[in-house]
């Protein structure tokens, strides 16, 4: 029968805390399994939202051998592809956890099933998609923080910033700005030119 340290029960024994408040922090996405590395053969210690279907008792896996055999292999493999016995995509982070001798004694894995956030990603596409046959309208109420923010959405799609747009730019973001009806606000010249850092003469220009 083998026998351990008390600091190495003491690791342990806060190890399934801190899994147990990760599963319920991440529930029911997040798969939580505390592996024993010093018993390999029945590594698996607790095993919190099981996503994978395994059972307390399992083997340590390919990770955890690795572990015990190089106590200089990573302690932390982070956001790592894996999958279930089922083929589902899995993202999976691996931490290892050693003693005061620098031996591996535990493993704490987190691993996300993608097919879950997948599923809810094809919902979301769904529910904000718009039909194509319905009127153009707005609910925004147009003023001058319309535009800045107007102005900064267009700069971000380039990937660049308000000041820095090129003089094409600015044309077709002028013309975007005009037949969204925000050029026909009270002193919006003046608005545009202040955030694009030119003068109202400039904005007559690219508005043309």
């Amino acid at each position: 029968m083998k026998t351990y340290t008390p600091e190495q029960i003491a690791l342990i024994s806060q190890l399934e805390q801190i899994a147990e408040g990760l599963s319920k922090t991440f529930s029911p996405f997040c798969e939580v399994v505390l592996h024993d590395l010093r018993d390999p053969d029945h590594a698996i210690l607790a095993i919190h939202n099981n996503l994978s279907g395994r059972k307390l008792g399992a083997p340590a896996t390919e990770l955890g051998l690795a572990r015990i055999a190089d106590p200089a292999y990573p302690q932390v493999i982070a956001n790592y592809q894996n999958q279930f016995s089922d083929g589902r995509q899995v993202k999976s982070t691996s931490i290892g956890i050693k003693d005061s001798s620098g031996k591996y004694v535990a493993a704490l894995c987190m691993n996300i099933d993608l097919s879950i956030f997948r599923g809810l990603q094809g919902m979301l596409e769904q529910f904000g998609s718009f039909s194509g046959d319905t009127p153009s309208e707005s609910l925004d109420p147009i003023g001058a923080d319309t535009i800045r923010n107007r102005i900064d959405q267009f700069a971000a799609r380039l990937a660049t910033t308000p000041r820095a747009l090129k003089a094409a730019d600015r044309r077709v973001l002028l013309q975007e700005l005009k037949d969204s009806g925000c050029m026909d606000v009270r002193r919006a010249m003046e608005t545009v030119a202040s955030h694009l850092g030119v003068s109202r003469a400039a904005v007559y220009t690219y508005a043309k």
